[in-house]
């Protein structure tokens, strides 16, 4: 649905690599690669290279201070990896709903959260909103709700690499922001990850702790509870041939999108995420939803078909609030994930689809639209 699509010029980063023996978590690479996501992400941001996306999440809350027992909000509609590092510092998420607009974190919603657990007695510590499949947030309401209420932002920003608002790109809006290079995103480092900030102090302190919060010594000696979060020199060399093809990447990525509207564009019940005025998707995925009252066929029946044919394509995330590891968790919302999750489907989006691909594609689509 979503391949790994390399530009050619990784291969001499990592032969660089091996021919001067830095084959280790730390190098010339890295430190390329980290200048490099500074200058496309511009807006005067610092970036630490990590081994996943994840691993930036987990890190962000510790630099946040989060602690045990304390309740951090959440967007419902996302991957796991967004929730799980809230479980790993013993807090407690909270979970909001999307808006229609863009399909992530309503800010209505997010601001009666707030109120309600305040109100509880339980302030938030935390919001971390999420741009799905590189349809960017309302950031400008969402960090305007996170003043008012004295609240810090943490950025997923792992599917959004190179969208943008207003132009300026995703990553740069949050109090700390972060990135994922996982192998299915529209650049990759096989596995990898990056935490960024405008706080220069917070990214220097997020390598410290992601190399195992080694003191200054001669010695190996730890102040403070340290993790093995750095990207490796081999991973940072892919990361920066792939670089250099991340604008031809999205290109690519919108053009797949434009065709499928193109074909679907007037098919009853089959509806498409659209741009808001000044947004910038850097459309990861392709993904529609299908009303099956309308379209007389329902997203499930699409999914079996291309399955049948050996076509992969998957529903849009379901809902954190509906997974049996977060069940009993608090939620505010109004039906718009669990309406999105039962209607939606993400279609195949990879960079190197061949033309015969799509051909075998649009034909499954002919079928069941037939």
């Amino acid at each position: 649905m979503s391949s790994p699509h390399m530009g050619g010029a990784e291969e001499q980063f990592v032969k660089d690599a091996f021919d001067t023996n830095w084959i280790a978590p730390l190098g010339p690479n890295v430190n390329g690669f980290e200048q490099d996501l500074e200058l496309f992400l511009d807006h005067d941001c610092h970036v630490a290279a990590l081994s996943s996306g994840t691993a930036g999440l987990h890190l962000g809350l510790v630099l946040l201070g989060i602690k045990p027992g304390d309740e951090v909000i959440c967007q419902s509609m996302t991957f796991s990896a967004t929730a799980n590092p809230i479980a790993y510092m013993g807090a407690v998420p909270v979970f909001v709903d999307s808006e229609q607009d863009t399909w992530n974190i309503s800010p209505a919603l997010l601001e009666d959260a707030i109120k309600d657990r305040i109100a509880k007695g339980k302030k938030p510590k935390a919001i971390i909103p999420v741009h799905l499949y590189g349809m960017p947030a309302k950031m400008d309401e969402i960090t305007a709700i996170a003043r008012r209420y004295d609240i810090p932002v943490l950025e997923d920003a792992a599917e959004a690499l190179g969208s943008s608002i207003n132009g300026r790109r995703c990553g740069t809006f949050g109090d700390i922001s972060v990135l994922s290079f996982n192998g299915n995103k529209i650049i990759t480092t096989s596995g990898g990850g990056a935490l960024v900030s405008h706080n220069e102090g917070v990214v220097k302190d997020a390598r410290f702790l992601a190399t195992q919060a080694r003191d200054e010594a001669p010695h190996y000696q730890h102040s403070q509870i340290g993790y093995n979060y750095r990207m490796s020199n081999l991973c940072a060399g892919v990361g920066r041939g792939q670089m250099q093809v991340l604008a031809k990447r999205i290109t690519q990525r919108r053009s797949i999108y434009d065709q499928y509207v193109r074909h679907l564009q007037g098919k009853k019940g089959i509806h498409f995420l659209q741009e808001p005025g000044g947004y910038f998707s850097n459309r990861w995925l392709s993904t529609i939803l299908i009303d099956p009252v309308v379209a007389g066929f329902t997203r499930e029946e699409l999914r079996l078909a291309f399955e049948k044919d050996n076509i992969e394509s998957r529903p849009l995330w379901k809902p954190m609030h509906m997974q049996p590891v977060f069940a009993g968790s608090a939620f505010y919302g109004d039906g718009t994930a669990e309406k999105l999750f039962e209607q939606g489907l993400c279609l195949p989006s990879g960079s190197n689809l061949k033309e015969d691909d799509k051909q075998r594609i649009i034909e499954v689509l002919n079928t069941v639209i037939s």
